[in-house]
């Protein structure tokens, strides 16, 4: 990497980038792309999928290709992108074009990405539920910048990072469709697949989380027995880093919500597609609010019946029949249900094989993922 220098200007961030406001009815847009905040990835710049114009309706900001498209809604997100086409993108992002004077169109991205630029961000939010940056309090920010021959050097070091970070997240996301096409092709709902119930002891075994008369705010405590909620369920593991937890006296009193290895946890509102299958550490946590336990007559199909309920066209059975109009919700009745595929054979056994295989393979390329945006950070802050 070659040497940086250390000397710094600092700038108001209007004096950085100009905020683009063209804005226009997707009816009358001659672009055939359309960006929201929900296509952008946080930490990477690449835009990998978008929507069409009419896809929506009200009126929304045109950009051009080379415009950074930042996600000025919760900002905590870190959703920013640089376009490589056309389009129209959310009035819920903000379009900026660097002033080249002051910083180059190809830093201005990378030093966007930074903790520094992305916390202010943060910081300067307003509103409670969804908040929000203005452009009049995130012009007056001011944010020291290298002068501009050692910015194209960083930049050289930088696009270099960037080509690695655009190969494993295209990577990721050749293994995920892979993974979707196994999941379909060999759990996928087929005219064999049975209602969850009858391998459920005709549901019996799925149960309803516990409901706020049995489970208050002021239970959760610091220690005691981890309560599984749907936000801990995460690449079809129990995530319990951060996990809630109650008593041993009150989770002996919920002991028909207790989990066995084997087990099933799904969410029983808003996005079904996250599950968990339970494995010999979380014996004996508690299914929380917002769950559902699924326990099994012959528990070695759990792994069969997870990828079932993973698999596209199940997902898409649920969402046509989860009933709620502000929130979607699962009840016994639509999960005892639910068509399942648990078929045994060699074929099956090497579809579970190959799932986990690119699973593994997905963890290690996110991992590198990591890494790299490590490097990125080291090279920016190491002119400061």
């Amino acid at each position: 990497m070659p040497e940086l220098t250390t000397e710094l200007k600092t700038y108001r961030f209007d004096q950085m980038a100009v905020q683009v406001k063209d804005k226009v009815h997707p009816d009358e847009a001659d672009v055939n792309r359309y960006v929201g905040l929900e296509h952008i990835d946080p930490e990477s710049l690449k835009i990998r999928r978008w929507g069409e114009p009419s896809d929506v309706e009200s009126s929304k900001i045109l950009f051009k290709s080379g415009d950074i498209i930042f996600g000025k809604r919760r900002a905590y997100q870190r959703k920013l992108a640089v376009a490589d086409f056309d389009g129209i993108c959310s009035a819920h992002a903000m379009v900026l074009r660097a002033k080249p004077k002051v910083v180059l169109d190809e830093y201005l991205p990378f030093f966007m990405q930074t903790d520094e630029f992305m916390e202010r961000a943060v910081e300067i939010s307003v509103g409670g539920l969804s908040p929000t940056i203005n452009w009049k309090d995130l012009a007056k920010e001011e944010f020291a910048l290298p002068l501009i021959e050692e910015q194209r050097r960083m930049v050289a070091a930088l696009s270099a990072v960037q080509s690695f970070d655009d190969a494993c997240n295209n990577l990721i996301v050749e293994i995920d469709t892979a993974i979707r096409s196994l999941r379909e092709h060999f759990f996928g709902v087929q005219p064999e697949s049975r209602p969850l119930a009858e391998l459920c002891s005709d549901g019996a075994g799925i149960q309803i989380g516990p409901f706020g008369a049995q489970l208050h705010k002021a239970d959760y405590k610091s220690e005691g027995v981890p309560v599984v909620m749907p936000t801990e369920l995460v690449e079809e593991r129990i995530r319990a880093d951060e996990i809630a937890r109650v008593s041993e006296a009150k989770a002996a009193s919920l002991a028909q919500h207790r989990l066995l290895p084997g087990d099933i946890v799904l969410p029983r509102r808003g996005d079904f597609d996250r599950r968990a299958m339970v494995t010999e550490r979380e014996r004996g946590w508690l299914c929380g609010t917002g769950c559902l336990r699924i326990r099994l007559d012959n528990p070695t199909r759990a792994p069969l019946v997870t990828q079932s309920l993973a698999s596209r066209s199940v997902l898409q059975w649920l969402d046509s029949r989860s009933v709620g109009t502000v929130m979607p919700n699962l009840n016994l009745q639509i999960v005892s249900a639910i068509p399942v595929r648990a078929l045994d054979g060699r074929r099956v056994t090497a579809a579970l094989d190959a799932i986990s295989e690119l699973r593994s393979q997905r963890e290690a390329t996110v991992s590198r993922l990591r890494a790299v945006s490590s490097q990125k950070k080291m090279i920016i802050e190491g002119s400061k």
